[in-house]
């Protein structure tokens, strides 16, 4: 195979004109590798989903790719904040399965290095997919490489493992990815619900909001999103501007969120709330975002609570959705008890690599 060359992506007008080619064939390559590691195109942008990303005014999204002669092997997405963490980048690599082995994820990793020192970024954080069977496939035994946080590793028998630690980066975490079959099966969201209700005893109320937060609401909410971002070292400054700009920017990309929250009756306070994100081009999937419960409120069942009102009012909104996806900590057993009871079953890990350019040098 020739020496291929990396190149930063045009983002064209529109999909329609004949300028978005490449634009597209880019899409598809990542389509592809999705589909090579988890058997599916579940997670890959749509064309639709990606141009709207590259037009993100709270991040600058920019694609390189690498071509062999005329074709695209593999791209880069490299997506940096503009108004916090503006140290930072986050690149995903795409190399097609036949061209792996050839050293265009290493040229694509090291131009993207490149570009984000250029706009000044200290930090990048990459990506690493590990599905189940090739977990299963490296066995528990030899060498393993340990995350800093939370106390899981990833074997260096992976290849994408071999990858990142090659190319100088540090594994922060590992997360459990979950994949649920909808609907759920009978009347098992009533009897969880029931469960989540005899533990805390009545002590919280439920409210529900499709896109938008109610304006009694909006404060708390924000308190708690921003609270839950302090905790993973982002203070950040949202506030109910900030959530009413990014609700906007949600329905015009055609994106949906659906959330549950837990008032605590003593109090009159939201003190829970969980949510879930649907693409705004396919009805087939859905994504399990965050859900943060304060720490006084903590082993009453209201994760539980929640997150099953959530599931319904899911089923009520969309019920053609057939899969929802998940990501958690291993070390949170509760959440991931939470899930399974829910019928969530592990599709696999991620492994977030971490490469600090001030501690390089």
């Amino acid at each position: 195979m020739a020496e291929a060359t990396v190149e930063q992506l045009r983002v064209p007008e529109n999909l329609l004109d004949s300028s978005a080619a490449d634009f597209l064939e880019a899409v598809e390559v990542s389509r592809q590798v999705r589909i090579n590691t988890w058997g599916n195109d579940l997670l890959a942008y749509t064309p639709a989903e990606l141009f709207a990303l590259c037009h993100d005014p709270y991040e600058w999204y920019v694609v390189l790719v690498a071509r062999n002669d005329s074709k695209i092997m593999g791209r880069a997405g490299i997506a940096m904040p503009l108004d916090d963490n503006t140290d930072l980048a986050h690149v995903t690599l795409d190399v097609l399965p036949e061209a792996a082995g050839n050293g265009i994820g290493r040229k694509l990793l090291e131009a993207a290095e490149l570009f984000v020192k250029g706009e000044n970024r200290k930090i990048v954080v990459v990506e690493t997919n590990h599905p189940a069977a090739d977990l299963e496939a490296a066995g528990s035994t030899g060498e393993r490489i340990p995350a800093a946080q939370g106390g899981s590793d990833l074997p260096l028998k992976s290849r994408e493992a071999r990858f990142a630690s090659n190319a100088g980066y540090a594994l922060e975490r590992v997360e459990q990815f979950s994949a649920c079959t909808l609907p759920p099966p009978g009347d098992l969201l009533a009897q969880l619900a029931r469960r989540a209700e005899e533990t805390h005893q009545g002590a919280y109320r439920v409210h529900q909001w499709l896109d938008s937060c109610p304006e009694e609401w909006a404060a708390d909410f924000v308190r708690l999103e921003k609270g839950h971002n302090e905790d993973d070292g982002d203070l950040g400054t949202w506030d109910v501007k900030q959530l009413r700009e990014a609700e906007e920017l949600s329905r015009l990309s055609g994106r949906h969120t659906i959330v549950s929250a837990a008032e605590h009756l003593e109090t009159g306070a939201l003190v829970a709330f969980t949510s879930i994100s649907l693409l705004g081009h396919r009805d087939d999937v859905a994504f399990q975002d965050d859900t943060v419960v304060e720490e006084a409120h903590k082993g009453k069942d209201v994760g539980l609570f929640i997150k099953v009102a959530n599931m319904e009012q899911l089923e009520l909104h969309f019920p053609a959705l057939r899969t929802l996806y998940t990501w958690n900590s291993p070390e949170n057993q509760y959440m991931l008890a939470v899930n399974a009871a829910l019928g969530y079953v592990g599709a696999g890990v991620t492994g977030q690599w971490r490469k600090d350019f001030n501690a390089a040098d």
